[in-house]
């Protein structure tokens, strides 16, 4: 289960209604007609409800808040769903909801959701609540400082996530541009470390493309509604530099708009189902289809990568590529954001909910599945004495140290300070202290790591090689 929350609100107002029963039965001896579809006992709960509402409000000893009873009664409603994606939502939730559309925000730059994560300690296993990192945002300090998909925040300057609402966990991480905020992250469920933020404007970017050799490379860091547009802009540039294949690259991409991820798939095909939707009521079920319009030449090969970060409208795509065969897909299986929410508004204020699920043209739902690779590429994890070593490292602060005498250290220098860390007793590959430095280098400088770094995204680099050796797509 990737969240629960807390049904503390909920459990209270079943405590309520079940004293109108020991103490008030006049208040549900009559029954409110049920709506359609709905059972009997369906409506009643409906009437007890808000018969509980109003009581609390004539009877409790202090004069509540009527607005705080509502939230909180609507928070625990959609809480006891256990789904992590139907929710409560506040002022700030209405705004963070078109910040991805929109442009820009303070803030980051994480993409993130509160989940449980089981640990085994000494004296048996044990639930803590964090909040999961799904992707950052690139060009953000989240970014710049080596913040991945994957990883936990356990605290914000220092308060434990376990308590706070998400709500609470966006406010602390939003703020001023220029201030700083300390988050602490939980790596591989054993290491743990602080980082040092300092917010700044989020821009959300959506497209990034170059070429690698003869070998197109198109990013997809988002599906906003500017992207079906620069993705056509850079597939026709990449088309006109006649590639050897293309890349797509969808790994850390949380996904977005429907609409969006819809018009890009168009470019792959003529015809044919993209993606459907289906519900309780069969009269909103949806299917979307290609049209003619650019199509990116269908005889050149195509390679999307994915990994666990690659959420929602990114597996749309890599869903549709997959099962019309039209690309072969490598890295890891994909978060598995396979569900369907409608907004609905009071005023500033409303509540998201699940409404349907998507299914790829195979008629397959990811929700909670991902989209499987065809070729199983993994980005390589840290063996144990790595983890202390990693551990020991961040703890030491040594290469903030390194960093502080000299902020623009050459590649030399780089290389130099990686040995002599490893002589220290750091037992680590080059790649990760060299990346660790450039991160706390970038972080310093406010510098944007470049997009592509092959010495270290091993999957990339991995995939280019057996691309040219002609493994992949197989023959």
């Amino acid at each position: 289960m990737k969240s629960l929350w807390k049904i503390g609100l909920i459990a209270f107002l079943g405590i309520a209604i079940a004293s109108l029963f020991i103490f008030s039965p006049y208040l549900v001896a009559q029954q409110a007609p049920a709506l359609p579809g709905q059972t009997q006992s369906v409506s009643n709960y409906a009437q007890l409800f808000q018969q509980a509402m109003n009581f609390i409000l004539t009877r409790y000893v202090d004069e509540p808040d009527a607005q705080k009873l509502f939230e909180g009664a609507m928070k625990g409603m959609l809480e006891a769903l256990q789904d992590p994606f139907s929710a409560y939502l506040t002022e700030s939730d209405f705004r963070s909801l078109t910040d991805t559309t929109q442009g820009e925000f303070g803030g980051v730059g994480l993409f993130i959701n509160k989940m449980a994560l089981s640990q085994t300690k000494s004296d048996g296993p044990e639930t803590q609540y964090y909040v999961e990192v799904v992707s950052p945002i690139d060009d953000t300090p989240a970014h710049r400082a080596g913040i991945l998909a994957g990883d936990y925040i356990t605290a914000i300057d220092g308060e434990s996530v376990k308590t706070m609402e998400m709500d609470e966990v966006l406010r602390r991480l939003r703020g001023r541009p220029g201030t700083n905020v300390r988050v602490t992250i939980l790596r591989q469920r054993s290491i743990t470390f602080d980082v040092s933020l300092t917010r700044a404007i989020i821009e959300v970017p959506s497209v990034r493309h170059q070429m690698l050799d003869n070998i197109g490379y198109l990013r997809i860091l988002q599906f906003t509604s500017h992207a079906p547009e620069r993705v056509e802009k850079a597939l026709r540039e990449i088309q006109s530099k006649n590639p050897r294949a293309l890349i797509i690259d969808l790994r850390s991409n949380p996904g977005g708009l429907l609409g969006a991820v819809v018009q890009i798939a168009d470019f792959f095909f003529t015809d044919g189902n993209i993606v459907s939707t289906r519900s309780r009521n069969p009269r909103e079920n949806q299917s979307f289809d290609a049209s003619l319009g650019y199509e990116f030449p269908s005889n050149l090969p195509l390679i999307v990568l994915i990994d666990k970060g690659s959420a929602s409208a990114s597996e749309i795509l890599a869903g549709a590529l997959k099962d019309r065969q039209r690309a072969y897909i490598v890295g890891e299986t994909s978060y598995g954001k396979g569900s369907v929410q409608q907004v609905i508004p009071f005023s500033r204020t409303g509540f998201r909910l699940t409404t349907a699920r998507y299914y790829t043209p195979a008629g397959v739902s990811i929700d909670k599945v991902g989209v499987s690779p065809m070729r199983e590429i993994k980005t390589p994890e840290l063996s144990e004495d790595e983890q202390q070593s990693f551990r020991r490292l961040m703890e030491s602060r040594r290469i903030e140290y390194l960093v502080a005498q000299n902020k623009n250290p050459s590649r030399q220098q780089i290389e130099s300070w990686v040995l002599r860390l490893q002589n220290e007793g750091f037992k680590l590959e080059n790649r990760w202290i060299r990346r660790l430095i450039q991160n706390e280098v970038n972080r310093v400088n406010n510098i944007n790591p470049p997009s592509i770094d092959l010495d270290f995204d091993t999957v990339l680099s991995q995939t280019l090689e057996l691309i040219k050796k002609g493994e992949i797509p197989p023959r």
